[in-house]
């Protein structure tokens, strides 16, 4: 059941994001009087799920029908030759007859969709509408700065609909925000913050040049930093971020646990039964371990991994007085005991009104889109070796947000699932801006080679571009299907 409903937000956050992304394209089309053959969400090589067309006013449909051809083969002189397909000859029935309707439908390859602009060289690669003349209701006959607005308004749309998106959570829930300013006790840094350059004692002032207030976004800052101004030992202290710290980060499964606040070993939740059963109970303060004392709850785990398969004597106090507790230890070294109540002394809930909503969705939006391009420093980083951590569908499906009740019950957080739609749809605004050809980024980059230089891209050179961009594409899409693939038979995902 959790799987099924992580599978459905999927597709629903990605069904909204295409569909509104599209509009952008197909919306100051129509404006321009351009003429869009097709507009899908999913693609549908072959044949097509659904599709409906508007004929004579009225409107058709169709379910899992067959892509039909747009050509057909003749013989002249003796030799096969392809050629349009006459339209007149067709039914009236026949949706060929009326090229001038968009056909809109739901493909069954869940790669995205498209709008099919009439005289545009897209990702369908229909070449032989090129070859003949430009007419003038096609993109290429259309202005310059008319192609420009169509080709951006896509991702026009991802960057409004995340502005929006943000504006309605912060402006219906507020912000809980982790409150770096509050934080009394000293950083917990591993040894992978060690190999950064931090030292125990240090206190962040500034990252890049830039204060944090709130701490969940300080952990990620640090990742992407170059240089770290700390308080050390009463002195302002920069250093540079080492890679080798960075990189050893990423080798944990929740790379930005190198830095957290440092909290009394106080227990307030108990998740393994053994546990409960030796007599630990919640509220208990941990004083010891195997006779070694401690002050924080990050030195219980160091002390108690080695014991794995053991027994451990913890010495805790409760009620003020002294108790010593066996716990048996997992196999995996654990005891199935947490202490993060103590955290929440340190967040802070900000409201806002519609008007401030508005401007906090925006900062928020921007922020989004500023750690989107910040993090392929780390992914193309040859010590770091972000990509690793990169996942495709199936790593996206596995980590969509869901809410589970005591017993058990699972349902959509629909409070994250639009927090990670907004996220999403800067992502999907960023990578289509990124001038590959086969991406919008690509159709911008060739119209603005045309504004500024006064002449067209040639044809050929549109066509061969197009295709080594769709082909590095479908190359890239492989690349991520298969690492997701591999690491889930390997479970590492």
């Amino acid at each position: 059941m959790e799987l099924a409903i992580k599978i459905f937000q999927f597709i629903l956050s990605i069904s909204i994001l295409v569909v509104l992304h599209e509009l952008g394209h197909f919306l100051p089309a129509k404006w321009f009087k351009t003429r869009a053959e097709k507009f899908f969400l999913f693609f549908d090589p072959w044949f097509s799920i659904f599709s409906m067309k508007k004929i004579n006013g009225k409107w058709q449909y169709k379910f899992f029908s067959q892509n039909l051809p747009d050509t057909e083969e003749i013989v002249v002189n003796g030799e096969k030759k392809e050629v349009a397909i006459d339209i007149s000859k067709l039914p009236d029935s026949d949706w060929r007859k009326h090229p001038e309707l968009t056909k809109y439908g739901i493909g069954w390859l869940p790669f995205g969709g498209y709008v099919k602009i009439a005289g545009m060289i897209d990702e369908s690669m229909d070449t032989e509408q090129m070859k003949k003349p430009a007419q003038p209701w096609e993109f290429r006959s259309k202005p310059a700065w008319q192609r420009l607005i169509i080709m951006l308004g896509g991702v026009t749309v991802n960057f409004f609909l995340a502005w929006i998106i943000f504006s309605a959570l912060v402006g219906k829930n507020g912000e809980h925000i982790f409150d770096a300013d509050k934080i009394t006790t000293p950083l917990h840094y591993t040894e992978a913050a060690k190999k950064m350059g931090f030292q125990d004692g240090d206190k962040i002032l500034k990252v890049d040049g830039k204060t944090q207030k709130d701490f969940k976004k300080l952990a990620l800052d640090v990742l992407l930093s170059d240089e770290i101004t700390v308080l050390r030992d009463g002195k302002e202290v920069t250093f540079p971020t080492n890679d080798d710290g960075k990189a050893m980060a990423f080798q944990d499964p929740e790379p930005r646990s190198f830095l957290t606040p440092r909290m009394a070993p106080i227990v307030d939740t108990i998740v393994t039964k053994s546990t409960m059963d030796a007599g630990l109970k919640i509220g208990d303060k941990i004083v010891a371990v195997n006779g070694r004392p401690l002050e924080y709850y990050d030195q219980v785990k160091p002390l108690v991994a080695p014991n794995a398969g053991k027994t451990v004597d913890f010495e805790v106090l409760r009620n003020n007085q002294l108790t010593n507790v066996q716990i048996p230890v997992s196999k995996e070294g654990t005891i199935g005991i947490l202490s993060f109540k103590e955290v929440e002394k340190y967040y802070v809930h900000n409201n806002y009104n519609f008007f401030s909503s508005i401007t906090r969705g925006f900062t928020l939006t921007i922020e989004s889109l500023t750690y989107q391009i910040k993090q392929f420093k780390l992914i193309f980083n040859k010590k770091v070796q972000g990509y690793k951590k990169v996942g495709g569908p199936i790593a996206i499906v596995k980590n969509m947000p869901v809410n589970k009740d005591a017993k058990g019950n699972v349902s959509i957080d629909w409070t994250a699932f639009w927090g990670f739609t907004a996220m999403f749809s800067v992502w999907l605004a960023f990578l289509n801006l990124i001038p590959i050809p086969g991406l919008d980024g690509g159709h911008v980059l060739f119209t603005l080679y045309e504004i500024i230089v006064g002449k067209p891209v040639p044809q050929k050179v549109l066509e061969n571009a197009q295709m080594v961009g769709v082909i590095f594409l479908l190359g890239l899409m492989l690349l991520i299907f298969g690492s997701d693939i591999f690491k889930w038979i390997t479970g590492s995902l």
